[in-house]
């Protein structure tokens, strides 16, 4: 910069209103992902990553100055729908939409803190469809059956029961999905620039 000011004008110094204005519009855009942010959960992760990857698709989108920006933008967007999926565990929980479950408090009359009662959570299982989540991913359920998807590592797979199988096939639909986000961003992340 001192070595010749005139280069650097030329170069830099005649667009550093710009950077500032810019600069400014970055903060104020992700003051609320960051103030959001915490430390302890890889959602958080997911969730500064779906940001990131939403405001480059917008403005590669919307500028369309190459061929495939159109492709890309899209692309970005399916890569922050599945980091949403991913913090909110969408797929991990989908099994629980085909229970139908009583959930109640019992008091534990034997342990207290500081006085005070402490209760202990009970489900009881009223109804369940997970016949309608088994149809819905059948490869998935052949393979929980087989005991080709064995997350909670049970000896045989006539020892699991229904509901140990829906939450395998959870569990797996929910890794694949992480998979294929990861999986997109290799194959594309080097061309996502305008």
């Amino acid at each position: 910069m001192f070595k010749n000011p005139i280069l650097w004008w030329r170069h830099e110094g005649r667009y550093y209103h710009k950077d500032i204005y810019r600069g400014i519009k970055n903060l104020i855009a992700w003051f609320p992902v960051i103030w959001k942010d915490r430390n302890w959960d890889h959602c958080y992760i997911y969730k500064v990553l779906q940001f990131k990857l939403e405001q480059q698709a917008y403005y590669i989108g919307s500028r369309d100055r190459h061929t495939t920006a159109k492709r890309d933008a899209e692309k970005m967007l399916l890569c922050a729908r599945l980091c949403q999926i991913q913090q909110e565990s969408l797929y991990e929980m989908e099994y629980m939409d085909y229970e139908d479950r009583r959930i109640e408090f019992v008091p534990m009359p034997d342990y207290k803190i500081d006085g005070e009662p402490c209760y202990e959570m009970t489900s009881t299982l009223l109804h369940d469809n997970l016949d309608e989540y088994f149809a819905k991913y059948p490869r998935q359920y052949r393979r929980a059956l087989s005991g080709e998807i064995n997350m909670f590592k049970t000896s045989s797979p006539e020892d699991k029961t229904r509901e140990l199988i829906a939450m395998e096939i959870a569990h797996e639909n929910q890794k694949r999905s992480r998979q294929l986000l990861f999986k997109i961003l290799d194959d594309n992340i080097e061309r996502f620039w305008d």
